[in-house]
């Protein structure tokens, strides 16, 4: 099945579904070898991973060209982390048109301004986008894909903002009238009230993501009772691998010495193994010569 047709039966699914961040080729494929349906190819652990922030600081090629290693190194599909869709209506166009190449299933978009602030930064601070202009920008995405099947998620920050639920009922039911496939509810308060109250509001007009880093310590089970369609683990590999790469190198710097890490370290083999070495190697045998050629010219 396509990677398109995949995202949508995850977005349109009558049952729960999660999908599990990633921000390289490699982490991609954990996710996958992890058995998760889909990964989140999230904006912030990308230019986290690049050492810049998450204001697009990272231009969207260079995200691009992160995406397409991770699109290679999957079979699963890949919901990007669009941010504002890079600029106006006709940047988030050209983006779509970019994607599809790449095989990537979908992409989210915040209504927010660009460039934008991470969600969990001064959220009193963040400045939201026009509606009819957003809507526009989800309407011009819509008419540009090719495959029917490709995902525009809205996500919209209006609970970040301290708007309140009437504004995140207004600009969600505009972003559905424009076209969105799903919209992404998102909180940055500990408990999930705000994603409740909407929910009880909200009625099922279109499949509702959420992103419950925040209000982690909600029981999964309460969002299936919420009617969420999907949930995404947003930024935790990025997170893990800070923690695992700081321990270690403290410790190195302070041993001069590998031989109190060696063993609790992923071997070189299964780098190797990650990195698809085998394939390698059975198409050398494959495609090479079985021998050296001799250096001696033949009439």
């Amino acid at each position: 099945m396509k990677k398109t047709k995949q995202l949508r039966e995850l977005v349109n699914s009558q049952k729960l579904e999660f999908i599990m961040e990633a921000h390289n080729g490699l982490s991609a494929k954990i996710v996958e070898e992890a058995g998760f349906k889909g990964i989140w190819a999230s904006g912030l652990s990308i230019s986290a991973a690049m050492g810049v922030r998450d204001n697009n600081e990272a231009s969207w090629t260079q995200v691009l060209d992160v995406l397409e290693f991770m699109s290679d190194a999957t079979s699963i599909p890949i919901l990007l982390d669009g941010d504002t869709g890079y600029g106006n209506f006709n940047n988030a166009r050209r983006l779509v048109k970019k994607l599809e190449q790449r095989h990537i299933a979908g992409v989210c978009i915040e209504d927010k301004r660009f460039p934008k602030m991470n969600s969990f930064i001064n959220g009193q601070g963040q400045t939201l986008a026009d509606i009819e202009e957003f809507s526009g920008k989800i309407k011009a995405m819509k008419d540009t894909q090719t495959d029917a099947d490709f995902t525009v998620v809205a996500r919209v920050e209006a609970f970040i903002a301290g708007k309140g639920l009437k504004v995140a009922l207004q600009r969600a039911e505009a972003y559905r009238k424009a076209g969105a496939d799903a919209v992404l509810i998102h909180s940055k308060r500990s408990d999930a009230a705000e994603i409740e109250a909407f929910m009880k509001e909200w009625a099922g007009r279109l499949p509702v993501v959420i992103v419950p880093t925040k209000y982690y310590t909600t029981p999964t089970v309460r969002f299936k009772e919420m009617g969420i369609s999907l949930v995404i683990w947003a930024n935790h590999n990025l997170r893990a691998s800070i923690q695992a790469m700081k321990q270690l190198s403290d410790r190195i710097y302070r041993d001069e010495s590998l031989v109190h890490i060696e063993k609790s370290v992923a071997t070189l083999e299964e780098v190797f193994r990650l990195q698809g070495v085998e394939e390698l190697q059975a198409a050398e045998r494959q495609y090479l010569p079985s021998s050296e050629p001799d250096s001696g010219e033949h009439v």
